[in-house]
């Protein structure tokens, strides 16, 4: 089949600091593309500013793939590190192809699934996510606030973020269109994709340990990203505000009446500095935790109008197929 008639799939891979891993997920992910030659490749891998060799280790692979016929390799060096959600962004914006699938680096997600993800789509899917049955390799607390999150993402955001699924998935092109489109500069990608809605479906399998090294996400990181998840998809955390400054000044008029009442009919004499000054640390506290929440929403607000770009590209390298080949 003439390259022109393939369909084109393109896999976005970000990486940061994983010089000791990514060497070996390429080749599992040149297996699998190897076993499928009716579609043209393009494997676009995006250097978020890594601190360690894992840019040396990209240029390496750019290098061994100038022959090949079955694929292009490209890799996106950024200029500095702008986290996960935005490399990823950068990944998304660089391809051009009919499908684009989104994988860690870190071996967790096995590029062996791809082609059952390639099935779905071709039913016809738009979007299809790879949904976690077992989280191998992860810690009892790792697992239980992870649980926690999608739990109370289920009750805060009108998206629907199915459970147990993290960035591995693939796009259609007209899901990968729409995507594009939304250019906030918070970007929770796990709301996003579902976001923008289109037909979407699961496919199940056991997540692995890491193949090398750490997670870049420790527990202040997950925290903040939690945070960044539901102040970018609710504003329920402003509504418990006013539920709550409602509630306290109904029973502050109240326990007011209460005082008068006593005051008028049994003349008691006024009292109560402790009782006062729980009043006025439980107000204050309230009051400071959710000027606090009003802040978040400000700050990224504040982000948002400055018009900044989500990244700057410091270089690109890619490999060209040997088309007399084809």
């Amino acid at each position: 089949m003439d390259s022109q008639e393939q369909k084109r799939i393109s896999v976005v891979a970000p990486a940061f600091n994983e010089e000791d891993s990514i060497q070996a997920f390429h080749s599992r992910l040149l297996v699998t593309v190897q076993s499928l030659p009716q579609y043209d490749w393009q494997i676009v891998y995006v250097n978020d500013g890594s601190r360690d060799g894992t840019l040396g280790v990209l240029k390496n692979i750019v290098e061994q793939d100038q022959s090949s016929s079955s694929h292009t390799v490209t890799v996106v060096d950024l200029s500095r590190n702008f986290g996960k959600e935005i490399a990823m962004t950068a990944g998304l914006d660089k391809v051009d192809a009919d499908a684009v699938i989104v994988i860690d680096t870190d071996l967790q997600d096995p590029p062996e699934l791809i082609p059952q993800l390639i099935e779905k789509w071709e039913e016809g899917y738009d979007a299809v996510y790879a949904k976690r049955r077992e989280r191998y390799g992860e810690t009892a607390i790792k697992k239980w606030t992870a649980a926690s999150f999608y739990r109370l993402m289920a009750r805060l955001s009108r998206v629907h973020i199915p459970r147990d699924t993290g960035d591995f998935r693939l796009l259609s092109r007209p899901a990968l269109d729409a995507l594009k489109q939304l250019r906030e500069q918070h970007r929770f990608m796990k709301g996003l994709f579902n976001w923008i809605g289109f037909d979407q479906v699961a496919v199940e399998y056991d997540r692995d340990p890491r193949f090398a090294g750490e997670s870049k996400f420790n527990y202040w990181k997950l925290w903040n990203f939690a945070l960044e998840g539901v102040t970018s998809f609710s504003s329920l955390p402003l509504r418990m505000a006013t539920y709550l400054g409602i509630f306290i000044a109904f029973g502050a008029f109240l326990y007011g009446a209460l005082i008068i009442f006593k005051t008028l009919f049994w003349g008691e004499a006024v009292q109560g500095y402790p009782s006062i000054m729980v009043t006025v640390l439980l107000l204050g506290g309230v009051n400071l935790i959710f000027l606090g929440m009003i802040g978040e929403y400000l700050g990224r607000m504040f982000n948002e109008t400055k018009g900044r770009p989500l990244y700057i590209v410091k270089q690109t390298y890619q490999s060209l197929p040997n088309r007399a080949e084809i």
